[in-house]
């Protein structure tokens, strides 16, 4: 698969997202083609490169768990109401996000992959925002479902 940082009209989807939304913070995580686990393989508003360090397994952390339930999530005020340990939120801690909301990516109508906005201080996420997330979560999946298959 080709690095998606690399794919221009991938990078440019997630900036012009950030712009419209308003938020501090968008990135794409990606199950890995072999295994369970899921990687963070682009940011744009990030303090550092410690999400490229980032692997959770199926099922633990924003892009665990949005992959195991093939549904939308949104936090409005991390660390609180949090199920589990804080640390089974790496994004969270290593790009001190407050409020986020992520969709998930769907290849061959199984979620692979994971669309996340977010902010480093308490949102809630308007419907109008979560369609804009939405909406481009379906444009990003034909763009990479290319690079994928």
């Amino acid at each position: 698969m080709k690095e998606i940082k690399e794919m221009r009209a991938v990078t440019l989807m997630c900036d012009q997202l950030m712009e419209k939304v308003g938020c501090e913070f968008v990135a794409l995580a990606m199950q890995n083609e072999v295994g369970p686990d899921v990687r963070w393989h682009y940011a744009s508003g990030n303090l550092n490169d410690k999400y490229k360090r980032i692997s959770v397994r199926f099922g633990k952390g924003i892009a665990g768990k949005i992959i195991s339930s093939g549904s939308p999530m949104m936090m409005t005020d991390f660390p609180k109401g949090v199920i589990g340990k804080v640390t089974d939120h790496p994004i969270m801690l290593a790009e001190k996000l407050v409020s986020t909301y992520a969709v998930p990516l769907f290849f061959n109508a199984i979620p692979k992959g994971v669309l996340l906005i977010g902010n480093r201080k308490t949102t809630t996420f308007s419907e109008e925002d979560q369609q804009r997330v939405r909406e481009t979560g379906q444009a990003l999946e034909q763009i990479l479902k290319a690079q994928i298959l």
